[in-house]
């Protein structure tokens, strides 16, 4: 499957958030071309900070295949990675990450900041962006704009 199939697993995550009225964030992480975990924004629903979709999705990996070292897997977001997720996935060993729109205020994969390949950590992540940008953005443009137009009413 291409960056673009696996992207649009992550916008289905995203939607899951959006449908529980959380910010529509989405992840999977695939390992040899597979699915083989998932997870969205739940920060609202769970009041905790570490409710991310990386984390979430990180979390059921290692599960799955019984190790925190997730050497072989790649990482799609519909959000470039904060710096607390870029920081996990440094940590699991990620092989690669590929997230859709960029966080202009706490994007830690090349925006602000590239956490991902940052060469005095001991391991670097291969990064691709923009795989389905708009999409991914307008998840976001639309979350908020009906956020903002309910809060005025």
């Amino acid at each position: 499957m291409s960056d673009e199939k696996f992207m649009q697993a992550a916008i289905n995550e995203a939607l899951k958030a959006r449908d529980v009225d959380e910010v529509p964030i989405g992840a999977v992480i695939v390992l040899n071309g597979e699915i083989i975990a998932s997870g969205y924004n739940l920060r609202e629903t769970s009041q905790q900070t570490l409710s991310h979709a990386e984390l979430t999705a990180i979390e059921a990996a290692n599960e799955k295949i019984g190790s925190w070292r997730l050497e072989d897997c790649t990482l799609y977001v519909t959000l470039e990675p904060c710096p607390m997720c870029a920081g996990a996935i440094v940590q699991s060993r990620m092989k690669r990450v590929v997230y859709g729109a960029p966080d202009p205020k706490a994007g830690c994969a090349g925006t602000l900041f590239n956490l991902l390949d940052e060469p005095r950590f001991n391991h670097q992540v291969e990064v691709t962006s923009g795989v389905l940008q708009e999409e991914c953005a307008s998840l976001l443009t639309d979350f908020f704009k009906a956020l903002r137009k309910r809060k005025s009413k």
